[in-house]
């Protein structure tokens, strides 16, 4: 039986992602190094200082992860302060309210900062739909390692087989599924090179997934 519903933030309620480039590109211009667009993309999904590590050792860097971390979300703070056309993704207020009246817990499993994922959810009044919020840059592991998403069942008092998780990443999905979840892959507009093959199901719209429409493959 369905009981939770455990959420990814960036490419799934909102598409921070074009905030984010800037904020690394700046980063990369402020340290001196030059990441390809392949490169880039293959970060998807990871947390901030797992993809700073990986800069760090790459281009063998003199300053540390913690340094390059802090210049992005630097950057990231007054990109996001200055951008007034932010928005929540096309449907996904209604798909969140839709599972909230019909009794399902929401936890969010983001590769986000825990202030970056509080900008959001203070700006967009989601904290009363969820149940719990976790960041990855608080755990061990990031995707696409399971952890988060085995810590975010978890965290909504369900078993895994109770809940399904909405990912638009290929890191993502992979995490969901490692951790034994059933997945929802959301190919959107904003998702770009991402492998979606290991996605239990796979929507353009959120409206394939209300909760009359997903409650069967749980019965």
């Amino acid at each position: 039986m369905l009981r939770a519903v455990l959420f990814d933030m960036d490419g799934v309620i909102v598409d921070t992602e074009p905030l984010h480039h800037k904020a690394y590109n700046k980063m990369f211009v402020d340290v001196g190094i030059d990441v390809t667009p392949a490169m880039y993309q293959s970060y998807t999904g990871q947390s901030t200082i797992n993809i700073c590590k990986d800069l760090c050792d790459h281009f063998s860097l003199n300053e540390n992860p913690e340094t390059l971390v802090s210049i992005k979300r630097k950057h990231f703070k007054y990109i996001f302060e200055n951008d007034e056309d932010l928005q929540l993704l096309d449907g996904v207020l209604d798909l969140i309210k839709n599972y909230h009246e019909n009794g399902l817990a929401l936890v969010l499993a983001s590769s986000a900062s825990m202030p970056n994922i509080d900008r959001i959810f203070n700006r967009f009044d989601l904290n009363k739909y969820f149940i719990a919020k976790l960041s990855g840059a608080d755990l061990k592991e990031s995707k696409p390692h399971p952890e988060i998403f085995i810590k975010a069942a978890q965290a909504s008092g369900h078993k895994r087989e109770e809940c399904f998780v909405i990912e638009d990443s290929t890191n993502g999905i992979k995490a969901a599924k490692d951790a034994g979840i059933f997945c929802v892959g959301y190919d959107s507009l904003h998702s770009k090179n991402q492998d979606y093959s290991k996605a239990d199901l796979v929507i353009n719209d959120f409206s394939e997934i209300h909760f009359t429409r997903i409650y069967p493959y749980f019965k």
